[in-house]
């Protein structure tokens, strides 16, 4: 199979709207950065709509283009605001499609949105890869949390864990032509990490990593080597870094060609001067405080985006 061409930036994404959203509670069991907020239901629906808009309004005013995507009353999808865990999006026209662990989260898979990529957006389609049987079996792969995807060099890194099995993870990796380095990762108690979103981030020129999560050296220096050899600055993060969300940050390219990267005010402000500084000398920092979601969801800026990678009708490529 011949590789596609890809950037490892999109130029547009997309984003769901909440109505319901709130702190998951089949999802708490896997992720110890959830359930902070003990708001109601109805104010961190309110709160996280609020966030919502002002993340939209802030990648719109640096121009990237935002697709919204208003969710539905029913089913009750309180996660929906994370759609990087159920869809990816290529630009030989391919989506994915990933199996979930939460049942509740299953159903945020949704084929009119799908369809409404390929319609109201003007993308292409080519195909629809489903990976979603693997839940089937107890096997779950979700999305661009599961893998940090290095898509110019065809490198899926993945952190082991029960949202992360290597059954589907292979799947995706032969179907798409990428390799795999996956790994163990833990917090700072031990605990495995739910996501690898959560600990890295892969841009056009830098690597963001708590590499100290990797416990196991051979693993950790493996991870390195690997994005070294693959041309990437890496900028090394702590553990008070990694549970501010420094690590769920995603670059971007805007309408301008220009380079944005995009987080929250949380984990930007854990960053320090040195760190800043390499990164706004690679892209223009956007940065959104979005406390409620990250609370309450345990996901930050990286995970409410979706890359729209697909091609647009009438182009070739991302």
């Amino acid at each position: 199979m011949t590789k596609p061409n890809e950037s490892q930036l999109a130029s547009a994404v997309m984003m769901i709207r909440p109505v319901r959203f709130e702190s998951n509670p089949l999802t708490a069991a896997s992720n110890r950065f959830q359930g902070k907020n003990d708001a109601d239901p109805v104010e961190q629906q309110t709160a996280a709509a609020d966030e919502f808009d002002a993340l939209v309004a802030a990648l719109r005013d640096v121009g990237v283009e935002v697709i919204v995507i208003d969710d539905t009353h029913e089913p009750h999808t309180p996660d929906s605001i994370f759609p990087n865990n159920w869809i990816s999006m290529h630009a030989d026209g391919r989506v994915v499609l990933y199996p979930m662990e939460a049942e509740n989260r299953r159903t945020e898979r949704r084929m009119d949105i799908v369809e409404h990529l390929g319609d109201a957006a003007g993308r292409q389609i080519a195909e629809v890869v489903d990976l979603s049987p693997h839940e089937n079996s107890g096997h779950h792969l979700e999305g661009t949390g599961s893998m940090v995807l290095d898509r110019a060099n065809r490198v899926a890194y993945a952190c082991i864990s029960t949202r992360t099995h290597l059954d589907p993870l292979g799947d995706f990796a032969q179907r798409m032509g990428y390799d795999v380095v996956a790994f163990e990762a833990v917090d700072s108690s031990g605990v495995p990490i739910y996501h690898t979103n959560v600990l890295m981030n892969i841009g056009e020129e830098i690597a963001v990593i708590c590499a100290d999560a990797i416990p196991r050296q051979d693993q950790r220096e493996a991870v390195l080597a690997r994005l070294h050899e693959d041309g990437h600055e890496i900028v090394l993060l702590s553990y008070a870094q990694l549970d501010a969300f420094a690590g769920n940050m995603l670059e971007l390219r805007n309408k301008a060609g220009e380079r944005v990267l995009a987080m929250s005010q949380q984990a930007y402000d854990s960053l320090d001067e040195e760190q800043r500084a390499i990164l706004a000398s690679k892209s223009r920092i956007i940065s959104v405080a979005i406390n409620s979601i990250e609370s309450s969801a345990g996901g930050s800026v990286r995970c409410m985006l979706a890359e729209v990678h697909l091609p647009a009708e009438g182009n070739e490529g991302s």
